[in-house]
């Protein structure tokens, strides 16, 4: 095992402080939304589907082709004597006509793709989701250029601005929801009737959002210019090895492919919840259901993006000089990693389920539908990080078939549960059902890409399960901590103080993860569990970052 690299922790503390300051700003974000169009309503969810729409089509692109051959391929263009400027040309120039065609065939294909994602919604639901789509989807042009700018960067070890850069997107958002809230005023009851939405409220509220995400794409060229790159396109493809990237990504593109249909199959599950309201039932259906998943993704990408993003460079590198003992050990290192902080995280999700979800919810009743959405997901939270880790290290290997097979296989046991619960579960507890079902397959997709690593490179994750087990032990006491902390501040009760309104939630959750992390620490420094020195390793590097920098 090798030690901590000084320019990964590093690294990954400077890329985690972006990631941890744009998902604070994210969250405030989600939480002016939710009192500026509600968390369980149908403008809600209109919204919702609207605006996921670019990034399911951007994660096809993305997860197919960029995230698969870029990295790799740009540490490769390094060795060419142009430093590689020639491969960023073309490819950038390859990737603005590609995206700007799919932006513009999928902004004139929004209401096919609205009805593709949504299941018994009214003709008047449907209508305000289109209005918000045709907004919303130029995003998909906008983050291709984003992640185009960013991997070049991060090959050349650039990782801040990736990582900060979706701190400008929030600002503009959240200035836009502002002004959204100080024109129209706020509905987070949902008492404003999906036929009351004119063409200036939804300009504002969708347009703001696709504002953000053009900020947090065209920033990056600032920092090309910091480290002497700019864009000049060049439409001269052939000879630069474009197309063989392309075709290594083939499998990947596949993928994520096939992930989509997955999606697109849950959001319409997700979305047929929302007929029950006719009951007058508060019901968890896409708004719940992105939330909760907002909520899922902070440790994820604090931690896990953080150190996977500065390792995948690393063992890129390995890879193409042949040197598979480093990248095995680079990867391993990595892996530690992410199982002792989202062990913690684990449990800080479940023991702060209801205090999170009632920050983001206007009464009890809705946040108690969206923290039993948090708790399902949370149980996936170790595996979904580890597959995360594991499709970087065959992507440096130039491997996308094997991720391919392993995520097929989760697609296709997720869709069927997802069916399955369609036609048994009832409505209120549908996104809960869903959550449990991604946590599940993700698992086994865990234990068969692990099993896939093993027969490629001989990888052997030596003292990984015992390093789990510790990690969990010290998470579920540190979590017992939490609710008993939790417990004294009137626990889950309407009429209890941590839950009694919003301010409250927010800060009863600071006070309850405080304790958590402190306990969890504290447990594994006492009981001299090896997890100790990777931590104090990590944090020493922090020191050295602030003291560097001051």
């Amino acid at each position: 095992m090798t030690d901590l690299v000084p320019s990964i922790g590093r690294s990954s503390f400077w890329m985690a402080s972006g990631t941890i300051f744009s998902r604070l700003l994210g969250f405030i974000r989600a939480i002016l939304l939710a009192f500026a169009i509600g968390v369980t309503t149908d403008a809600a969810d209109a919204f919702g589907v609207a605006n996921q729409l670019p990034n399911s089509v951007y994660a096809l692109i993305m997860g197919g082709v960029l995230n698969a051959i870029l990295v790799p391929q740009l540490v490769k263009a390094r060795k060419m004597k142009d430093d590689g400027r020639g491969y960023i040309d073309r490819f950038a120039t390859l990737a603005l006509v590609v995206f700007f065609a799919i932006g513009l065939i999928a902004t004139i294909a929004s209401p096919l793709m609205i009805g593709l994602y949504t299941t018994g919604w009214s003709d008047s639901q449907v209508a305000l989701a289109t209005a918000f789509a045709y907004w919303t989807i130029p995003q998909l042009f906008f983050y291709g250029l984003y992640s185009v700018f960013g991997e070049v960067l991060n090959s050349r070890s650039k990782f801040g601005p990736f990582m900060w850069a979706p701190a400008l997107n929030n600002l503009v958002a959240i200035s836009g929801l502002g002004v959204f809230i100080w024109i129209f005023g706020a509905d987070p009851e949902g008492t404003r009737a999906i036929t009351g939405w004119g063409s200036d409220q939804i300009a504002v509220l969708a347009g703001t959002a696709t504002a953000g995400v053009a900020a947090q794409a065209l920033i990056l060229l600032f920092f090309w210019k910091k480290i002497g790159l700019k864009l000049s396109l060049n439409f001269k493809i052939k000879g630069y090895g474009i197309g063989a990237g392309l075709k290594t990504a083939s499998w990947s593109f596949a993928m994520v492919l096939i992930s989509q249909i997955g999606a697109l199959v849950q959001i319409n599950v997700a979305s047929s919840a929302a007929e029950a309201r006719d009951q007058g039932i508060v019901i968890a259906s896409v708004a719940a259901a992105t939330i909760g998943w907002l909520i899922f993704m902070l440790p994820h990408s604090i931690v896990t993006v953080s150190v996977a993003t500065a390792y995948y460079t690393r063992i890129s590198t390995s890879a193409s000089n042949g040197d598979l003992a480093s990248m095995k050990a680079d990867l391993l290192q990595a892996l530690r990693l992410i199982v002792i902080f989202m062990t913690l995280a684990t449990a800080g999700m479940i023991v702060l389920a209801f205090p999170l979800a009632r920050v983001f919810s206007p009464g009890f009743e809705q946040a108690e539908a969206l923290a039993y959405v948090i708790i399902a997901l949370a149980v996936g939270l170790v595996p979904f990080s580890l597959v995360h880790m594991l499709q970087r290290a065959f992507f440096a290997l130039e491997d996308t078939k094997t991720p391919f097979v392993f995520t097929t296989v989760q697609v296709g046991l997720h869709i069927a549960a997802a069916i399955t619960l369609l036609n048994v579960l009832e409505k209120q507890w549908l996104v809960v059902g869903l959550s449990l079902v991604t946590a599940t397959t993700v698992l086994i997709q865990l234990v068969l890409a692990g099993w896939l690593m093993k027969s490629k490179i001989d990888f052997k994750p030596t003292g990984l399960l015992l390093n789990l087990i510790r990690s969990l032990i010290a998470a579920a006491i540190s979590g017992v901590i939490g609710y008993l902390i939790f417990e004294q501040l009137g626990g889950v009760s309407i009429s209890g103080w941590v839950l009694a309104n919003q301010l409250n939630a927010g800060l009863g959750s600071v006070a309850i993860a405080a304790g958590m992390v402190i306990g969890f620490l504290f447990l594994v420094r006492a009981l001299r569990l090896p997890e100790h020195g990777i931590i104090t390793k990590f944090l020493v590097e922090v020191t050295q970052r602030n003291s560097n920098r001051g």
